[in-house]
This record gives C-alpha cells, structure tokens and sequence, in this order.
C-alpha cells in the first residue's frame, strides 16, 4: 500500500505495477488535481527516468523544454551534456501528475481518494493499514509518500532532524487589476518574483520573514506580503492556488522501519529554490520500486531493501545542501550582493558550470558500490546498440523494468534468472557528464532504475556476485 498519490507515491505505484505486484494507493485530498504552483519542472535525469518507461513523450508534449538548470543565481547550460536530454521540461506540477497519473491508471492501478492512513500495526507478514473510512487492509508493505508532514512517518517513529524555518514564501496564482513590473526583485528577506502565466494569470512568489505557524494561507496574508515588498498588491484576487513554503531543511534519519518506509517529501524537505522536490520524490520511487518488487516476490532477501537508504540519503543530503546554499544567497544585502556576484563569475566557467549542471540535472548521480569501472553504480547512457535484430536504444530495454545485461564482448551468456541478456555492438565513445571518456566495457549489467550494476573489463569477474546480489539470478 502506498500512503499518498503526489510524483513519488504514483511513480512508485508504477514501478510495482510494471514488476507485477499488486499495489493499492490511498490519497487524502479527494480532487484528482494539486494546485499547480507546487513545482514547476522536471531536470533531465527525471526526464532519462521516464523514458526509460518509454512514457518521456507524453512529458514533453505537456510542457517546454528549456535550460531551467540552475543554482540559484545563475543558469547552468547543459546543452553539451552526452544525453538525449540535455535540458529540462518547464511542467506545473498539476500536469504532470494528470499525464503521471493517467499512465498509472493504464497499468492498472486503484487510487482511492479522500481516503488516508490514519494508523498501522506492524506484522511479521506484513502491515495492516488503518484508513479513515473505516477499513483496516492488510499489506505485505507499507510506504508513506504522504509529504513533509508524513503521518506514516511520525506513525514509524521515524526522527526528521534538521534547521528550523527563517523564513516563509508565498507561492500563488492570482489576477491582477494593475499591470506589474515582472520579474525578480530581492531584499534583505529573500527573493521575490513576479511572472505572467500561460493562462494569462500572473504567478506570485513573495517571501517573509518566518513568525512561525499561521495556517492556512489566505489571499489577504499574499496581498499584505506584496505590499510589504512593492507597496502595493497590485489589485490582486481571484487566487486559484496558494502554498506556503518555509526554508526548513530536513532528512529523516532512516528510509525504513520494518515493512513500512517512506519517499519523497515524507524523507526529505526543503526550500524549492532549484525546483529540486519533485525531482528527488521520483528517482526516490525508481530507486525503491524494483527492489520493494523483488523482495515482494520473494526473489531477492529483505536486506536488500536497505540498499534504498543507502544509496538515496547520501544523493539527498548532498541536494539538501545545495539548496540551503543557494537559499542563503538569495537575500540583497551589500556583502550578499558580492557574494552573488561571485559565485555567478566561478559558474560561468566550464568546470564549475559542469559540475554543479551534473548535480542539479541528476545527471552526476554515483551510489557508491566500491571500486571498479567508472560505471558502475551510475546511470546508463542511452546508447545506439546494434543488434542482431537491428538498431535498439538502451532505453528501449529498461520499458518493462526488468534488468538487463548487454554483452558487447562475446562473453556468451546466453541465460541469467529474471535478466534479459542482449549481445550488442555500439560504435560511439563512452563519455559521462561531468567524469567526461571513460574506458570502454565489455559488457554491462544495468538495473531496472537504469543504473549500473556491473561492468566488465573483458572478464567475467564479480559478474556471478553482482547477478546474486541485486536480482537473486543464477
């Protein structure tokens, strides 16, 4: 069962489907549509996710593509970058999760709305589920993607260390009786931004300081913030969205208690400087959805669940950081000013520019598997593999979310349990964003989630214990 049916909870929710185990989703909010100021894009690594689904055309088709990598003060061009997507997807949050959860729909999943956890009892078989209408369910797992305020995590007893909010933003969607001046203005508090929508609506952020809990944001609390920084709300009304976001940076302290475990908002939080959210929610939910799957199903041991928290806290924290960073540059004071200025000259070089475009992208993503082929333990590239049965993209392969092993030095595998082996040739450089060429393997073992298992350097060595480890094959 999945608590929450938000980017993560629905992009889990689809990896199950796709492994064949039977998922049921509950969502607390009874409409099908968020507000669509919550998030505004998806970086290329997400983007990499869904076409490795074969889904990314229906993304595209959605939104604009553009170069909205950044960190904070300055764009960072991915353009160069050896990927079909060297860019991201301008993409309200509102249409993605209709596009995400249409797809999902396809597959066969139930979501039931206006409905939530309201508590569980852990089970050596599994998980039994109090839900609000009433209904106690049974499940062999349960994951909360129920957001920052998760009720499945406080429930586990999961700590949520971190900083304390100092300051709060207004996110909204309103009309406007004046005609504004947009764009972005900042100030001793933070930044502010102005900007007209596709609708022809204008899109408001404008921050405060923090003064601690206030409820529900009202369009009153958006206008007197608008005075406070422009002096004057500009005749705003008609407020189709309004969210409120802190600067509160947190992590839980683990992935996982027992049978229930948690992605997305629930794991993490921060402020949406670098449009950093919803991308991290989903690649929590690729990461986890194949492993959940095969533990299920009894093919893989149950320590394998905990190569989840393993490989995804240390990507998170280092995002966490990131955006405390780009936080702290955003208010103008003479010294802050300075200080921008700075670190927007060091980005405008190749290296810094590649290395902070690959960790913003996603693209740079390495779960750490020891030592060996530089490969191993980061994304695959969507390469042009020529096979017996003609030319087929890498991508291609991981549709099914099944993992694959692609043998381009006549190892002769013929057969591995539950892995899909294809003999290829691929006539290109091997080359990484930000690590650049990288030796050519002879073979590689790619997981579901599109990341390298093992690579071979013209032996079959570690090949035995790495089809052992992750997918329990022979």
């Amino acid at each position: 069962m999945i608590a929450g049916a938000g980017p993560a909870g629905l992009m889990l929710a689809a990896e199950l489907a796709l492994a064949g185990v039977e998922v049921a989703v509950v969502e607390r909010n009874a409409g099908a549509e968020v507000v669509r100021s919550r998030a505004g894009g998806l970086h290329a690594r997400t983007i990499e996710v869904l076409d490795q689904r074969g889904v990314a055309d229906r993304f595209l088709a959605e939104g604009k593509v553009a170069q909205i990598t950044s960190f904070g003060v300055a764009r960072l061009d991915i353009s160069d970058f050896p990927t079909r997507h060297n860019y991201g997807l301008a993409l309200p949050q509102n249409r993605f999760e209709r596009v995400l959860g249409g797809w999902v729909e396809e597959l066969g999943v139930r979501i039931q709305r206006g409905v939530e956890v309201n508590g569980f009892t852990s089970e050596a078989d599994g998980v039994d589920v109090e839900l609000s209408d009433g209904r106690t369910l049974h499940a062999g797992f349960l994951v909360g993607c129920d957001g920052g305020r998760s009720t499945v995590r406080r429930l586990a007893g999961i700590d949520f260390p971190g900083t304390d909010p100092s300051i709060t933003s207004f996110i909204a969607d309103v009309d406007l009786s004046e005609e504004p001046p947009f764009g972005i203005r900042r100030n001793e508090v933070g930044q502010h931004a102005l900007a007209k929508l596709e609708d022809g609506r204008v899109g408001v952020v404008v921050t405060e300081r923090y003064a601690g809990e206030a409820g529900v944001p009202r369009l009153e609390d958006v206008r007197r913030a608008l005075v406070a920084v422009w002096g004057t709300d500009f005749g705003a009304r008609n407020a189709t969205s309004i969210s409120r976001f802190t600067d509160t940076t947190r992590q839980a302290a683990s992935y996982r208690s027992g049978r229930v475990l948690i992605a997305g908002d629930a794991a993490h939080v921060h402020y949406p400087i670098g449009g950093q959210g919803l991308n991290l929610g989903v690649q929590d939910a690729v990461n986890l959805g194949w492993k959940l799957a095969q533990v299920a199903k009894g093919i893989s041991p149950d320590a394998l669940l905990d190569t989840y928290q393993a490989e995804r806290q240390p990507v998170t924290a280092r995002v966490l950081r990131a955006t405390m960073a780009m936080t702290a540059l955003t208010p103008s004071t003479p010294r802050n000013d300075a200080l921008r200025d700075a670190v927007a000259e060091m980005l405008s070089m190749d290296e810094p520019r590649r290395r902070f475009g690959g960790m913003m992208s996603g693209l740079d993503i390495h779960y750490d598997h020891g030592d060996g082929h530089p490969l191993v333990g980061r994304r695959m590239a969507d390469l042009d593999l020529i096979t017996a049965s003609g030319t087929m993209r890498v991508f291609e392969l991981l549709h099914e979310a099944r993992p694959v092993l692609i043998d381009f030095g006549n190892h002769g595998v013929s057969s591995a349990a539950g892995v899909r082996v294809v003999h290829a040739r691929y006539e290109g450089a091997w080359e990484l964003p930000v690590l650049g060429a990288i030796p050519a393997p002879s073979a590689v073992l790619v997981r579901p989630d599109g990341y390298v298992a093992w690579a071979g350097d013209g032996t079959e060595a570690g090949l035995a214990d790495a089809l052992a480890r992750w997918f329990g094959a022979a």
